[in-house]
């Protein structure tokens, strides 16, 4: 007996998967860290499958089935009466999962085309076991997008725009890219908006235009924690993390920006002032930083930051050791700096008096 082929798709073989006419399997599910782009890639096949095979696409997920647990069933097994093959486009949930699936998959008895989307599913998740080995279906991974994928993001957007990008601000843009595609898509359609009418693309308007959406997304998070601000730092960590941040690059940003901290503050508590202090920072402070770092200038002292370093560098390790764990690893690291950062009135004053 023969083995039954692995139809498991690689992030960087997933464009080719998709040009028509399209993959033979009936079932395809998407998952992984982009969130935008598993969304995308689920659109894109679903206009695939329904003009190819002249059929409908119908969405579902668990509420649709809370009240009608046996719909996704009769949808994927009913034909059409007028013909053609439905599409039926689900989340993976409660409801939407390996078992619920796994007799229609095993038995191959589709009459419409399923694609599952879902979140990042590791080799042993039973639902990305189950399509990757079944041979009435296929897995595709959708993982934050490389330098190739993103210039062809840009150069897609920005044609349908009819514009033009210098190579400088193509370069710039591509920097300031983060993980998430939709995210991504955004901000090159925010940028075509601003230069709409001009022709080109200048490094300037990728400036004025397009923040850096990783680093801003890691800096909102630990900006938010330092403060004292649990509730933001909490909501702006999942956002990071939807976006397909790494939680282990977060606890090194942390790391870095109490180092930071420490520094200025022994030279504030050595007589020096906030705005001595900053200046004398290398790499420069960008002057968007300077009001965060002041407050948390205030709310910290050189004992408590000594002890949050350690407490830093310890769950560090921790996070590399059990990556499986490292999301929440990490937020109990920025719950306790969110706490400790405000155990009572503000250290010291900004400007010491020299004596």
């Amino acid at each position: 007996m023969s083995a039954v082929p692995m139809v498991a798709i690689k992030a960087h073989q997933a464009q080719s998967f998709l040009n028509p006419p399209g993959p033979k399997v009936p079932a395809v599910l998407f998952y992984g860290t982009d969130a935008g782009l598993v969304s995308e890639r689920a659109a894109q096949l679903a206009k695939l499958f329904a003009k190819r095979d002249q059929g409908e696409i119908i969405r579902l997920d668990d509420a649709d089935l809370d009240n009608d647990p046996d719909r996704l069933i009769v949808e994927l097994q009913t034909i059409p009466m007028f013909g053609g093959s439905k599409v039926v486009r689900a989340t993976a949930g409660r409801r939407i999962n390996a078992a619920s699936l796994q007799p229609l998959l095993a038995e191959g008895a589709l009459a419409a085309n399923l694609i599952v989307e879902a979140g990042n599913l590791k080799p042993t998740d039973a639902m990305r076991a189950m399509f990757e080995k079944s041979p009435h279906a296929a897995a595709v991974a959708c993982y934050g997008d490389e330098a190739a994928d993103l210039e062809g993001l840009i150069r897609e957007t920005l044609k349908a725009h009819g514009l033009a990008i210098t190579p400088d601000a193509r370069d710039m843009l591509l920097a300031r890219m983060g993980a998430d595609r939709a995210l991504s898509r955004g901000e090159i359609e925010k940028l075509a908006l601003y230069a709409a009418g001009r022709g080109e693309i200048q490094a300037a308007d990728i400036e004025a235009v397009v923040g850096d959406a990783s680093e801003m997304a890691i800096d909102r998070t630990l900006n938010a924690a330092v403060s004292g601000d649990a509730a933001s730092a909490m909501a702006e960590f999942s956002r990071a993390m939807a976006a397909g941040e790494s939680a282990q690059m977060i606890i090194l940003a942390v790391q870095r920006h109490l180092q930071r901290l420490h520094r200025i503050r022994t030279q504030i508590d050595a007589g020096a002032s906030f705005d001595d202090a900053i200046r004398q920072q290398r790499p420069p402070v960008h002057f968007k930083q300077k009001g965060a770092l002041g407050l948390q200038c205030r709310l910290w002292n050189s004992e408590r930051l000594t002890a949050a370093l350690a407490r830093t560098a310890k769950t560090a390790r921790s996070a590399r050791l059990s990556s499986s764990l490292e999301e929440a690893i990490a937020e109990e690291l920025l719950l306790y700096l969110a706490a400790t950062a405000r155990p009572g009135a503000p250290t010291r004053p900004l400007t010491a008096h020299r004596h």
